[in-house]
């Protein structure tokens, strides 16, 4: 069994990709008959992408009769007729150059407002760093302490969490936290319950530590805490601030009957915060670990609040766990970049964070305004929006009769990328598609442009 790797791009679906990519393969003769192909986990793997992604690939491989699933064993190629294909080289660089140019809106979800960032302030900062003579050495393993100091006076302030810079690890992204967390968590669980919908990246890294998962149903208006009850795993990962995908909070009756079962099954929870800063309708709610810190496993980021490429983020463990965590992992090196941790706690220290924050809030609220107003100008009934109150991207869902995977190809042949959110759905699917707009990398022009475009692509 060969092991592939491939590029993958932006220029479409990378299910899509995937999928061309050994079809190529097969019609060309490079993949033989009867060849086993990697498992889903192993693709994902060498490919840097969710395993559903590589099923969705295979699935529609299977369903054309390139490939078929043999039980536990694996999928292999079928026979074809190596005379009915022409042999099709990969498209020239400029053909692909000229596909790629032909998004001319992109509503991603992973990017920030380049034009109010920081630019002059940060560099500044930045260059005094360089010139500190920790900034020419290897960092500590769970971060600098300037930082955690500055992250636990953050949180008392905005989060009403109480805690010291003993309690807080950093690292470089949320799922790498949760490798570490789960390493540690394993010894004493092996089920974790997870939100559907829900992150499947964080369901990624359970899965990673062969925890079995169980899914807590989470719809528009809300989780289903009842379930519960029913359920076996003391575990629990949610996004309770602002759930992803559907943006809604968690109110306080709801927190409090989440901490209450955790107290009761001796479990965690994992609270993912990841752009709780982002509440335009009232104040950002308490966290859960504000209640409880006993029982609550704080996640944050400054992905979505500040640079994505940053790659900094951080978790708060209760009292219980500091120790197994740091002598589970004193002797690697830190993740994150030391000079980008410096930089970060002295641009907070300074009051830059606070300022920047109180005006991006402004800035994403007025974009997300305006997105809500032309997508109800021009689509009407034809869409409900779900999740404008927070965040940096609103849902959309479509009642024109059509599959998800057609309006996302629909919208990418008028110059418009959306995202799916299949992906994050398990067994809880929505009676109709729904797609997500990101706005938050927009400006004011493109936002119009994106939403007549689709307007063109699907009415």
């Amino acid at each position: 069994m060969k092991n592939y790797l491939f590029a993958l791009n932006d220029s479409s679906p990378k299910y899509k990709q995937i999928y061309e990519q050994f079809k190529l393969f097969i019609e060309q003769g490079n993949v033989k008959a009867d060849e086993q192909l990697p498992s889903i986990r192993q693709l994902a793997e060498s490919l840097q992408v969710s395993r559903n992604t590589t099923l969705m690939a295979y699935n529609q491989l299977v369903a054309e009769g390139y490939i078929r699933g043999e039980g536990r064993k694996g999928y292999f190629v079928n026979p074809l007729e190596p005379s009915l294909y022409q042999e099709s080289p990969i498209l020239p660089n400029k053909k692909r150059a000229r596909k790629k140019e032909s998004v001319r809106v992109d509503f991603r979800t992973d990017a920030v407002d380049q034009s109010h960032f920081p630019l002059k302030i940060w560099r500044r900062i930045a260059n005094e760093v360089l010139t500190l003579p920790e900034s020419f050495r290897y960092g500590e393993p769970f971060g600098e302490v300037s930082l955690r100091e500055q992250i636990a006076a953050y949180l008392l302030q905005s989060r009403g969490v109480r805690t010291d810079a003993d309690a807080i690890m950093i690292g470089s992204s949320t799922q790498q936290m949760l490798i570490n967390l789960g390493h540690i968590l394993k010894e004493d669980y092996s089920g974790i319950i997870v939100e559907d919908p829900g992150f499947d990246g964080a369901r990624e890294a359970f899965q990673f530590h062969h925890f079995s998962l169980e899914y807590l149903p989470v719809y528009a208006t809300g989780a289903d805490l009842s379930q519960l009850e029913q359920m076996d795993s003391a575990l629990i990962y949610v996004t309770p601030s602002h759930h992803s995908p559907y943006g809604v909070s968690m109110s306080i009756q709801q927190r409090q009957t989440l901490i209450h079962w955790a107290n009761k099954v001796q479990g965690y929870i994992i609270e993912d915060d990841y752009d709780s800063e982002f509440r335009y309708m009232q104040r950002p709610f308490p966290a859960l670990a504000s209640i409880d810190s006993t029982r609550v496993i704080y996640l944050g980021n400054f992905s979505k609040s500040f640079l994505p490429g940053l790659r900094l983020s951080y978790m708060v463990l209760p009292k219980q766990l500091i120790n197994r965590y740091k002598n589970q992992f004193l002797n690697f090196e830190s993740s994150t970049s030391l000079f980008s941790q410096f930089t970060m706690a002295k641009f907070m220290e300074n009051g830059e964070w606070n300022r920047h924050i109180k005006r991006m809030r402004l800035v994403y609220k007025r974009k997300m305004e305006y997105l809500v107003s032309l997508l109800k100008k021009y689509f009407g009934q034809s869409i409900s929006i779900i999740g404008e109150q927070s965040g940096l991207y609103v849902l959309i869902k479509v009642y024109l009769g059509h599959s998800e995977e057609w309006l996302i190809e629909r919208a990418f042949l008028y110059g418009v990328k959306v995202r799916p959110t299949s992906i994050y759905f398990i067994k809880n699917h929505p009676d109709r598609p729904m797609i997500k707009l990101g706005f938050s990398g927009l400006s004011y022009d493109e936002i119009e442009l994106g939403v007549n475009l689709l307007r063109k692509a699907w009415l």
